[in-house]
């Protein structure tokens, strides 16, 4: 039931953010100005050039933490999957990257904003892309689909981060990357100063610590894991949120310095192997 209702959260948070761009708004979704932590988060992600490249838009709905179109190796003919893809920015830059031969796969579960994704593929005349409705927990494409999967700060908000990363891992093709954008933290942190900086770096608590993120992906299947941070975030930046939420940021400060970070997350699904026959075995083909 908590998964459910980390979903339905999230979902509506995007509605309304979504909603907010088509009226003309714009996506940020802190709890109310008094609490509005969105855009020290979602600025200064995307260079000048990437922004003129998709519609306006796209860029004023991108809610991330990162830019994994710029961290990710993609090339001219593959496949990619960005997982919760909001108004599209990352994905249009995608299908850019790898071109007519390659595809882009956009995913997300807000019909909001899908519609807006839509929209924006539209204006950006973009024909190899297709943006899909389903959840992160169950990805709907075969497996061995997809070269790359990208994200920008959504696998934090998943109540359920094993199932994404077994889902991913079952998509990718053999030898396929994840190059995902994320919050991690490092190390403990007490809980209610943890929830407060978590819902100011990504609108809803739930980022990973980075040992257990690390091993979550190798239960997963996943090897060549790698988490490189791309921003430290300080309690100066946040020091508004926390006075609004009730907590001291100089009392803070020393509990969380250098422990809430974005970072980019790489990791590989091994090339598949020649087959491994038990003794006495000769139903697979291999075998015989």
């Amino acid at each position: 039931m908590d998964d459910l209702k980390t979903q339905e959260s999230v979902k509506q948070k995007y509605a309304e953010a979504a909603k907010r761009i088509v009226e003309g708004g714009n996506a940020c979704c802190g709890g109310g100005a008094q609490l509005s932590g969105c855009d020290p988060i979602t600025r200064d992600l995307y260079d000048a050039s990437q922004m003129a490249a998709v519609p306006p838009d796209a860029v004023s709905a991108s809610l991330g933490c990162g830019n994994p179109t710029a961290l990710a190796k993609l090339a001219p003919g593959e496949v990619v999957l960005d997982l919760g893809s909001g108004g599209g920015i990352d994905v249009l830059l995608s299908a850019k990257r790898v071109g007519p031969t390659g595809k882009a796969y956009g995913l997300d579960m807000t019909d909001e904003m899908l519609e807006l994704a839509r929209a924006n593929q539209k204006k950006a005349g973009v024909e190899n892309v297709e943006f899909l409705r389903g959840t992160i927990e169950h990805i709907p494409l075969p497996n061995d689909t997809v070269d790359v999967i990208i994200s920008n700060c959504v696998i934090n908000l998943s109540g359920d981060k094993d199932q994404v990363l077994r889902e991913a891992f079952r998509v990718l093709k053999p030898g396929g990357r994840l190059a995902v954008s994320d919050v991690v933290v490092r190390g403990g942190v007490p809980l209610k100063v943890r929830k407060s900086m978590e819902l100011w770096v990504g609108c809803i608590a739930g980022a990973l610590e980075e040992k257990e993120y690390e091993e979550k992906l190798r239960a997963a299947g996943f090897e060549g894991v790698e988490i490189e941070p791309t921003r430290i975030y300080q309690v100066e930046e946040a020091r508004e949120f926390l006075t609004a939420a009730g907590l001291d940021a100089d009392v803070v400060d020393p509990q969380v310095k250098d422990k809430f970070l974005s970072a980019f997350i790489r990791a590989t699904k091994p090339e598949k192997t020649e087959c491994e026959c038990p003794p006495g075995c000769v139903d697979l083909p291999c075998c015989n």
